[in-house]
């Protein structure tokens, strides 16, 4: 069992009648119904030695447990105005509290999101270890809300055959310093291998982009666990397929001078981009620029969405299908 299996089988629930919940689980948001605006609100979970290794920089920790959230927030086009926080601590660490506060406030006071309450415990000892000092991992979880129109709504599910499909940014370099980091790449620049790093580090929410493409984009969903697997989530939703162009994919100069197949592996399925993966009828492509351009975040067309019995196509430069091997990343997976 997957982890999206395993979410639709035990915790998918139809939405009783008259709920307040206008969009439940599912989305990159829930959107709570709040008369002429809905409240959106998302949740994410950073464990250590799942998500982060031991002895990350806890400035960048402290910037990122924030980011991934306001990624999704940019998805839903929420404008962000809160967040909770739940840390469960090995210890009480002044100077390790410090970084990390200063990295998630930084990020927080950049968006007007204000920190509203959450809770705090203190790890226990791992199991076996009662005579050691080893104790369990560092957890954070951040559970951030924001707010939009609700006639500006935009989940997962609108998508429609003809419509344009585009992403934020550059796409692969986060998974490039995961490769880094494992000795998958070796030779590679000094300056490169810290470009790839920031990236994985410092994540870059795109909510300005997110607002600014209200009732211009039909659907969206922010790139987390690789481009191929969330777009499969926009094209399940909404019961359509898509082509994608390998070449239109954005990709910096650093990770072009990577070999041809991590390049393709890395973009393509990757994932921790936390750009925005959007589609929109072609008859928005000015407003779309224009959105980008408002938002100073760059955007690339990068396909098109089809029929649903059409499926999920990656295609060469010369219009022939590319084989696509590659897996999202998933918790659950075999």
């Amino acid at each position: 069992m997957n982890e999206f299996e395993l979410i639709d089988r035990f915790f998918t629930r139809a939405v009783p009648a008259g709920s307040s919940v206008h969009q439940g689980v599912g989305d990159d948001c829930a959107l709570l119904d709040c008369g002429e605006r809905l409240l959106a609100v998302t949740t994410d979970l950073l464990l250590e030695g799942r998500h982060f290794p031991p002895g990350v920089d806890p400035l960048s920790l402290g910037h990122k447990a924030l980011a991934v959230n306001l990624s999704d927030l940019a998805a839903a086009g929420a404008t962000p105005r809160a967040f909770q926080l739940a840390l469960a601590l090995p210890r009480a660490d002044e100077s390790w509290l410090q970084a990390f506060c200063g990295g998630l406030f930084a990020l927080a006071d950049e968006h007007g999101c204000v920190l509203a309450g959450g809770d705090t415990t203190r790890t226990p000892r791992l199991a076996g270890e009662e005579a050691s000092s080893a104790e369990g991992p560092l957890t954070i979880c951040v559970t951030a809300l924001g707010d939009l129109p609700r006639q500006a709504a935009r989940t997962r599910a609108g998508a429609r055959a003809g419509d344009d499909l585009w992403v934020s940014g550059a796409l692969g370099e986060a998974r490039a310093a995961l490769a880094c980091r494992s000795g998958e790449v070796r030779s590679l620049s000094a300056e490169d291998a810290a470009a790839f790093q920031r990236r994985m580090d410092w994540p870059q929410p795109r909510v300005a982009l997110g607002v600014a493409l209200r009732g211009v984009a039909t659907a969206a969903i922010d790139v987390s666990d690789g481009l191929l697997g969330d777009l499969g989530h926009i094209l399940k939703r909404s019961r359509v397929g898509a082509v994608v162009e390998w070449e239109r994919l954005p990709r910096s100069e650093a990770l072009r001078r990577l070999p041809l197949d991590m390049q393709r592996r890395f973009s393509l399925a990757g994932g921790d981009d936390y750009e925005l993966l959007f589609t929109a009828a072609p008859a928005q492509r000015v407003a779309v620029e224009a959105a980008s351009a408002a938002s100073v975040v760059p955007v690339s067309r990068i396909g098109r969405v089809v029929a649903a019995g059409e499926g999920l196509r990656v295609i060469d430069a010369d219009g022939a299908p590319m084989a696509t091997p590659w897996r999202s990343f998933d918790h659950f997976a075999a």
